[in-house]
């Protein structure tokens, strides 16, 4: 389990297809406190550290894992949030989070808010159900509370406003219309939707 809050930007220092994709990413932590096997969330995706050495770390995603994840993060050179996995006693400073992508969010727009920036996005329609204004979602590994929600036809359009430090703190620093998001909807919403939809 993770919390959304965001504790350091990787970097992909290589990526190599194998059976699946390997990656090493550098980072800041010190990897002496992360066993082999341990669970990082990468931009929102629970990955499991198969080596390391003392500023990076490597893991392996499957074909389902990349498939289902926003394009253009696991590359050479690509920035990453990452998130240790929570401990019992740790603060819980976002919300529980599971890294398990649910789907994605397109950026739509993008406008300044006080000192903040105000975020719009669209995501698939059956996501819509799951989303409420003053609720929790993440994005990209970050845990944002929704504004607004407004379901369409054929999508649901919802926004979250970034304040300046997680803007400079997160890879959001490059947010650009047109980016696709990696979204986790809050683990409370998707259980209740199963519920209602099999009682």
């Amino acid at each position: 389990m993770f919390t959304g809050i965001i504790t350091d930007i990787g970097t992909v220092r290589t990526a190599e297809q194998r059976g699946d994709l390997r990656l090493v990413i550098g980072c800041g932590y010190d990897m002496g406190g992360v066993a082999l096997g341990a669970s990082i969330a990468c931009s929102g995706a629970c990955l499991t550290v198969v080596d390391k050495g003392s500023d990076w770390f490597a893991v392996d995603l499957s074909a389902e894992t990349v498939a289902r994840t926003a394009p253009g993060l696991w590359v050479e050179g690509g920035k990453l949030n990452l998130e240790r996995a929570l401990r019992l006693g740790d603060e819980l400073g976002g919300h529980l989070v599971t890294g398990h992508v649910d789907g994605l969010a397109d950026v739509i727009g993008l406008c300044p808010e006080g000192d903040s920036t105000k975020v719009g996005l669209a995501v698939p329609r059956e996501l819509g159900p799951m989303l409420a204004p003053k609720g929790s979602v993440t994005l990209d590994g970050v845990s944002l509370t929704v504004n607004e929600v407004v379901d369409h036809a054929d999508a649901t359009h919802f926004s979250v406003n970034i304040i300046p430090h997680t803007w400079q703190h997160t890879t959001f620093d490059t947010l650009a219309v047109g980016r696709r998001l990696n979204v986790e909807i809050d683990v409370l919403a998707r259980y209740l939707k199963r519920m209602t939809a099999s009682a």
